[in-house]
């Protein structure tokens, strides 16, 4: 990427946010309500791929194919109770206000209202200009789909932009746009996955996306890609 990018794309579970106490006691949920006990399982399965897939593969486990209905338990349960255990990871705040008059985007895996409804609930909302995730349709399930979708609505050069996350979804989903990628430390994946899937850059502390994003060139972080 040539010169400081002009808007930057941001995954939410995993990168802005630390859901996991409430995605757990979802999916949790959802078991039980299809008569299943909890089961054993790390937070990195349940976060990043769409929710149809993590519920698949869930209920393989008991034989049992009712997905749209543990989708849906899961659903009802997170949006009453479970995006309020959610909280910014130490650092992102203060990062979001170095970013004042840059635009800003999420694009998530997660329901564009559940999306919105976390960011409201900490009150940063209003720093983003757009905040994208699935819809019921299943049309922006897929990551690649959902960072084409933000490109095309607002007219965004892709090798200007960044994308953020946490996931080898978000890297992939961006480099099949031609989206430079950053991948964190401090969510769902580790190191090994995100240089695998191919990550620019990747950082450990928020206050690194600062930098990277007033010099796409300047040394001192972690690039396995150049």
């Amino acid at each position: 990427m040539a010169g400081r990018p002009t808007a930057i794309l941001f995954d939410l579970d995993g990168t802005l946010v630390d859901s996991e106490p409430g995605i757990r006691a979802s999916a949790e949920a959802a078991l039980a309500a299809l008569g299943h006990e909890p089961i054993d399982f790390s937070i990195a399965e349940l976060i990043g791929p769409p929710l149809e897939e993590v519920m698949t593969a869930f209920l393989k486990r008991f034989g049992d194919d009712r997905v749209a209905e543990a989708v849906l338990a899961y659903r009802e349960h997170y949006g009453a109770e479970g995006y309020r255990a959610t909280e910014f990871y130490p650092g992102v705040s203060a990062m979001l206000a170095q970013f004042a008059g840059l635009p800003l985007y999420v694009a998530t895996s997660k329901r564009t209202v559940f999306a919105r409804r976390i960011l409201e609930h900490l009150e940063q909302a209003a720093a983003f200009e757009g905040i994208y995730g699935s819809e019921p349709d299943g049309a922006l399930d897929n990551k690649a789909a959902l960072i084409a979708d933000v490109l095309k609505r607002h007219d965004l050069a892709a090798h200007r932009c960044l994308m953020v996350g946490d996931r080898r979804q978000d890297v992939l989903g961006a480099q099949a746009n031609g989206v430079p990628t950053v991948g964190v430390l401090w969510g769902y994946g580790d190191r090994d996955e995100l240089e695998t899937a191919g990550a620019r850059w990747i950082i450990s502390r928020p206050s690194e996306l600062v930098d990277i994003a007033s010099d796409p060139s300047g040394g001192g972080l972690h690039r396995p890609m150049v």
